[in-house]
């Protein structure tokens, strides 16, 4: 009998690069496994997902899990996505990146691949500031939040990532704290069969630098924290899901609807003007 360890989802990780580089009690393992379980339970092939990371902690998840992927300079992992799913509709192109390559360097890139509903599940970890370059504040770092560059509390008013989704035209928002693997797993299914821009945020406070400084306390206690103050409200009016530090944390899924899709249509016009058979490229995928 063999004694080696294995993990149900070492077959959709690329194990011979682990041990990760995340600092202990990080959100961002959670979110992946999340992620891979979902990928798992719907029976999708690796070969047919492209995985999209830019720079920041969240943005070496492309290095450990076992398909296509794509590490790609600051606040550009939305457009090549993008050139992805325009080039091989057939797949699906997830994109899994931190609150600063999203919405700060990448923010333009967000609101017009939500405005087209181009057909991509976009994943952001917001651990609430800049983890990986020293714990500054960043646009989503809430109200009054102590950060190495806000010592005396945030006077800038973060973004509502879930209302700035769902009003530049995603057609599936959703919002999971890392204390929600099974809730945010079910959403990434949802997502991934999703025919258009679909937007999951996942709250996963910085441990080594916001939590420490905002007296959040170790991760176990982080972990409480999210799940004592977070508060379910489905297809609420996401302009009313804005998070508080130390306060309430609304979660849940709050759109989900239909609307042409980018890709379907610009297929549709080639076909029509350039006379291309590529139907069987733009059947929506098992």
């Amino acid at each position: 009998m063999s004694s080696k360890i294995s993990h149900p989802l070492d077959d959709l990780l690329r194990i011979e690069r682990l041990p990760h580089i995340w600092c202990p009690g990080c959100g961002i393992g959670i979110a992946l496994a999340s992620f891979l379980r979902a990928v798992k339970e719907l029976n999708i092939s690796m070969d047919k997902i492209a995985f999209v990371s830019g720079i920041g902690c969240s943005g070496r998840a492309a290095g450990y899990v076992h398909c296509d992927s794509f590490h790609t300079t600051h606040g550009r992992a939305i457009p090549l996505a993008m050139g992805i799913k325009v080039a091989r509709p057939d797949i699906h192109v997830v994109v899994f990146s931190g609150d600063g390559d999203l919405f700060a360097i990448g923010g333009n890139h967000f609101i017009h691949a939500a405005r087209r509903n181009v057909d991509l599940l976009v994943i952001c970890i917001n651990n609430f500031n800049y983890g990986m370059t020293g714990g500054q504040v960043g646009p989503t770092t809430p109200f009054g939040s102590l950060t190495t560059t806000s010592p005396y509390g945030n006077i800038e008013h973060p973004f509502n990532l879930v209302h700035l989704a769902a009003a530049a035209g995603a057609v599936y928002v959703a919002r999971w704290t890392v204390a929600h693997p099974i809730q945010l797993s079910q959403s990434i299914k949802k997502g991934l069969m999703k025919k258009g821009f679909a937007f999951i945020e996942v709250i996963a406070p910085c441990i080594t630098l916001y939590a420490r400084y905002n007296k959040l306390g170790s991760p176990p206690e982080v972990m409480d924290y999210l799940k004592r103050n977070s508060i379910v409200r489905n297809f609420i009016d996401p302009s009313k899901a804005e998070i508080n530090v130390k306060g309430r944390i609304i979660v849940g899924e709050f759109v989900d609807v239909e609307r042409p899709e980018f890709i379907t249509e610009l297929y549709r016009l080639i076909e029509i003007r350039g006379g291309l058979k590529v139907k069987n490229l733009v059947e929506p995928l098992e």
